[in-house]
């Protein structure tokens, strides 16, 4: 069985607030919980009003306290904004409090303008030092590690690090550090089969790791019928095209027809930003969950769709997961017929 986990962006819905977004996150997680899904990320944004889990690592422990055995954790903290010390101690603190829980993907963009990555770290080192600082974080985590500064808690909480990408620099590091890989492609896939291909082939067994262990992204969008899933679509794609043009702000309300709202040239780039995706009805989802799953092979699978209806949000991943395990029924009989 392949697992597969919920990557939440804790999306404020138009006509709702910042509260409805936290409340609705926690109650995703319990259901997913409930479902079999295996870990739950939240992911870091700045700036944006539609997104309510700006202060990261707060939300999940939010999440981990309203939850029991799932796991939590973020997809992913962006090392660049933040002291790595920092960071040690914040999910130093959470696997103290939840112990064998707790994940930390890591991303090297910032996630947002350079205004706004000058009020959170106030002081921009020139170059790049994301490879040092995970490093780092790696060491304030381990048993002992030599270093004066210390991560109290954090020592020896030796929490799981991944490495997140939307290109072929995360697939490098994470295999030169011998990390888990996670790829963003389902929002960013232009770069997704090369990076994939880099990771596995140049991976290094690790402390951590002695295989690589990828896992993919994908969007989904499910329902009863074809139609009703292509329309609860609608709100991610009015929402990227806002956020592609400029214009942020929270998660659209879905429309009937798209090219009512969204300009047909937008509409494709859309379309090609979301292409790792599963949308429709119940054996639509599984179609192509499963086409992703046999093309790329990952060892895990994270799902994530930003829908509008927080019912018609959780009735979604409530068929992805029967989709995910129909797919993994199959994959075991058939690997016992070999």
């Amino acid at each position: 069985m392949i697992p597969f986990s919920v990557l939440d962006l804790s999306p404020i819905p138009a006509g709702g607030t910042a509260k409805d977004a936290l409340d609705n996150s926690l109650d995703l997680a319990r259901h997913a919980e409930a479902l079999g899904y295996h870990r739950y990320w939240l992911a870091e944004h700045h700036n944006m009003t539609g997104i309510a889990s700006a202060a990261t690592a707060i939300v999940i422990g939010h999440v981990a306290a309203g939850t029991r055995t799932i796991r939590v954790g973020a997809g992913g903290i962006m090392l660049p904004n933040h002291a790595p010390l920092v960071i040690a101690e914040q999910f130093g603190t959470l696997a103290t409090l939840f112990p064998g829980r707790v994940d930390l993907g890591l991303g090297r963009a910032p996630g947002s303008d350079m205004e706004t990555a000058r009020a959170l770290r106030r002081n921009l080192a020139g170059g790049d030092s994301f490879p040092q600082d995970v490093l780092e974080l790696i060491a304030y985590f381990a048993e002992e590690h030599g270093l004066r500064v210390r991560a109290v808690p954090g020592i020896g909480t030796k929490v799981p690090i991944w490495i997140l990408g939307s290109s072929l620099y995360g697939a490098q590091l994470a295999a030169h550090f011998g990390l888990p890989y996670a790829f963003a492609s389902h929002f960013a896939p232009a770069a997704l089969d090369e990076a994939v291909d880099v990771y596995r082939q140049t991976f290094r067994p690790s402390e951590h790791l002695d295989a690589p262990h990828f896992m993919l992204a994908a969007n989904v969008f499910a329902a009863e019928t074809d139609a009703e899933g292509i329309r609860l679509r609608t709100s991610m794609e009015q929402a990227f095209a806002n956020l592609r043009t400029g214009h942020p702000g929270p998660l659209p309300a879905p429309v009937d027809d798209i090219f009512a709202v969204l300009d047909p040239l937008v509409k494709m780039g859309v379309d090609q930003a979301l292409a790792i995706s599963a949308t429709g009805s119940p054996s639509s989802v599984e179609r192509d969950l499963e086409r992703l799953v046999r093309r790329y092979r990952p060892d895990e699978v994270i799902l994530t769709g930003q829908i509008h209806d927080p019912a018609a949000r959780r009735r979604s991943f409530a068929i992805a997961a029967e989709a995910m395990q129909a797919i993994g029924r199959r994959s075991a009989l058939a690997t016992a017929a070999e």
